[in-house]
């Protein structure tokens, strides 16, 4: 059945939330639950709950909610959206600096080899979104990540991620390793692609 709040724009439920309609701001975040868990699909979590990420993107939502100016040129969605994504990578980031900290955890599989704000891989048990709107992985669907990743991964390859886990550099895993840091590289970005080939196969 539709709602009254069901022909307002964005905009307008802004208008209602400022004006105190608490069910305006029910509503909308309601409306944009969905955008949050898919922001975090990508992102892999281990030794912490899967609510976590979604719960720093409901964070990031409220702030948008609070913070969104009409007069600026970008539509609520588009200032939701990066309001989102920002809280949600500056969390990882400041858990990247707390290492028990179970965000510390989180990875994205689609973060290209040149990005730094979060590495591809932190760890591999992990806890992440399969559909791209709603479903959360359960423990069966980690573990067979897992199992596919490994079965996939060359000897160098195996030999490279625990120390890439640990936070070694390219150079020091090459010296350990005996090989080049170019080679090491490689092995990254081959682990990398394999993560993405991994995905559609755990997807339901």
């Amino acid at each position: 059945m539709t709602s009254n709040y069901d022909i307002l724009t964005d905009e307008q439920l802004i208008d209602e939330i400022r004006n105190g309609n608490e069910e305006a701001t029910e509503y909308l975040i309601k409306k944009y639950s969905p955008l949050v868990v898919k922001s975090t699909r990508t992102l892999f979590l281990i030794g912490a709950d899967s609510e976590d990420l979604t719960q720093e993107g409901m964070i990031g939502l409220f702030k948008a909610i609070q913070s969104f100016k009409q007069d600026n040129n970008a539509s609520f969605f588009t200032f939701a959206q990066l309001c989102i994504k920002r809280q949600i990578y500056t969390a990882i980031k400041a858990s990247n600096r707390e290492k028990h900290s179970p965000l510390n955890s989180y990875i994205s599989i689609y973060a290209s080899s040149g990005e730094s704000d979060i590495e591809l891989i932190e760890n591999l048990e992990a806890d992440r979104s399969s559909d791209p709107e709603h479903v959360i992985l359960n423990k069966e669907n980690v573990l067979r990540v897992n199992e596919l990743l490994t079965s996939r991964l060359s000897k160098m390859e195996q030999a490279v991620l625990p120390m890439y886990l640990e936070g070694l550099s390219y150079n020091d895993i090459a010296a350990k390793l005996g090989k080049s840091t170019k080679s090491i590289d490689n092995a990254i970005s081959r682990i990398r692609e394999k993560l993405k080939t991994i995905y559609p196969i755990t997807e339901n």
